[in-house]
């Protein structure tokens, strides 16, 4: 019985020790072996590995490429107008052995490369005007960034993959100034826009009604015309009909003068009865001889 635990003892002691000996080595990962604090071995393939209990221990390391968010910065362009620059960056750890000696973990190399990136930054951007760091000659600019980051990071065994603005602001107080000054020039365009349409809105009206008179002064001057005409044609035919029949005509213009004359029904005329008025009457008052 005893020596039946002592087995199992040792069985069990076997396992743990085996279970410590054994390290898995992911795809996305590398790994370093560490004897008491000191680098013994680097495993940069995935796999089933092997170290020494108790007395080695493995450091895995991301061998993906890794992103980096930097805090934004104020940068002072050539023409000291200011800027506010939000960048990312996103880097490899291509050398796991000079990374851990040099900066430990991945903690510390982020702080590391947002200082040296940040610090980059400015002095690249520093070089140039507000308006060139806005236009499309930006990326010539960012690639002096990157391949200064690079240089440095290179002393922590890490490859700079890319870097890349995402955002460049003006300062909260320059952008209220320049928004204000925006809108006092928008209001003044569109006053000047109402201006010039109330002035085009004049000239439009007093040329519409320019036209206006004259076509009315036009179709005045015809209708006159064409009264004139017709006024003519009329008496040249009561000419005609006068020189044909003069009595018809007489009594014609007789019977015109009479529907003018009693047209009301209530017209009053103290004229002699032999009046040439009459004389299409008849004799009106039998005491009378013709």
């Amino acid at each position: 019985m005893k020596a039946g635990k002592i087995v199992a003892g040792i069985l069990v002691l076997i396992a743990v020790v085996a279970f410590l000996s054994v390290i898995i080595v992911k795809e996305v990962n590398q790994a370093i072996i560490l004897q008491f604090g000191d680098p013994k071995r680097i495993i940069m393939k995935p796999g089933l590995n092997f170290k020494i209990p108790f007395i080695q221990n493995v450091v895995y390391l991301d061998k993906r490429i890794l992103n980096l968010d930097t805090p934004p910065e104020e940068v002072i362009a050539s023409d000291q107008k200011r800027l506010i620059v939000d960048a990312f960056a996103r880097f490899q750890i291509v050398d796991p052995l000079k990374f851990y000696i040099s900066v430990g973990d991945e903690r510390v190399a982020r702080s590391r490369l947002s200082t040296i990136i940040n610090s980059r930054i400015r002095n690249v951007l520093g070089q140039e005007e507000l308006q060139t760091l806005l236009s499309q000659d930006r990326s010539k600019q960012m690639s002096l960034i990157k391949d200064g980051v690079n240089n440095e990071a290179q002393n922590f065994g890490i490859n700079i993959v890319d870097v890349r603005i995402k955002r460049a602001d003006l300062p909260t107080a320059n952008s209220d100034a320049i928004y204000r000054r925006m809108q006092t020039e928008r209001e003044r365009e569109a006053k000047e826009f109402r201006a010039k349409g109330a002035e085009m809105a004049v000239t439009i009206t007093s040329t519409a009604d320019k036209e206006v008179t004259v076509i009315l002064a036009d179709a005045q001057k015809q209708s006159e015309i064409m009264k004139g005409e017709g006024d003519g044609e009329r008496n040249k035919i009561f000419a005609e009909a006068f020189g044909k029949d003069p009595e018809f005509f007489a009594f014609y213009r007789s019977m015109q003068a009479y529907g003018k004359a009693f047209n009301a029904g209530e017209t009053s005329m103290i004229l002699s009865p032999d009046s040439e008025f009459f004389k299409f009457f008849g004799n009106i008052n039998p005491d009378i001889k013709q």
